[in-house]
């Protein structure tokens, strides 16, 4: 299999409603993670652009779930980040209800999670990584900002990361710079075992 071009991406849609999700035969993966983590930053850097996924300088700016299509091979779901504080309970609440209503429709096949490498993971990503493990297909957690830790905090940084989120031995936890670039082939050879 010819390895999947990431130059050609494209947008699909926004999905605000189950209704618009998308339901394909082609394969799926799902990008989540809290609202200031850089996972705009991760998808860029995944894609080899600079701003493919909008870079807000305000965090909170993905507000629906988003479809892009990569080498039409590939779709690639950008969910809304949570754990914002400055956003309403309603749309803390409709944020939530759509994130439900996404997880229990399935229509991924490989779940990508992503958490800041320099701290403990917030009880929202501990939430989150429920979501996942219980989602049918595979689970990969990215530990984003590699390049701000000291060589000796990795190690035991990515344990915590384990050991918080209470990840299955089988689930990868790849160490990752959106800014160096870290971690992007390691990232980028998982996602193309579904094409």
């Amino acid at each position: 299999m010819k390895a999947l071009n990431v130059n050609r991406a494209a947008f699909v849609k926004s999905a605000a409603a189950p209704a618009q999700f998308i339901s394909s035969s082609i394969p799926a993966v799902a990008f989540a993670g809290k609202s200031n983590v850089g996972k705009s930053s991760v998808i860029n850097r995944l894609l080899n652009r600079k701003n493919f996924a909008r870079v807000g300088a305000a965090p909170g700016k993905t507000i629906h779930v988003n479809y892009f299509l990569i080498d039409e091979r590939l779709y690639l779901i950008d969910l809304p980040g949570y754990g914002y504080a400055k956003v309403s309970q309603a749309e803390r609440e409709r944020w939530g209800k759509l994130m439900e209503d996404f997880f229990a429709a399935g229509l991924f096949r490989l779940g990508v999670m992503i958490v800041d490498a320099r701290h403990k993971p917030t009880a929202d990503d501990v939430t989150m990584a429920e979501w996942f493990k219980s989602a049918p297909g595979r689970f990969i957690v990215v530990a984003n900002k590699l390049d701000k830790l000291k060589k000796s905090e990795i190690e035991p940084n990515l344990k915590l990361i384990r050991e918080t989120l209470a990840l299955p031995e089988d689930v990868l936890l790849i160490p990752f710079s959106a800014e160096k670039g870290q971690g992007r082939e390691t990232l980028l050879a998982e996602i193309e075992k579904l094409i």
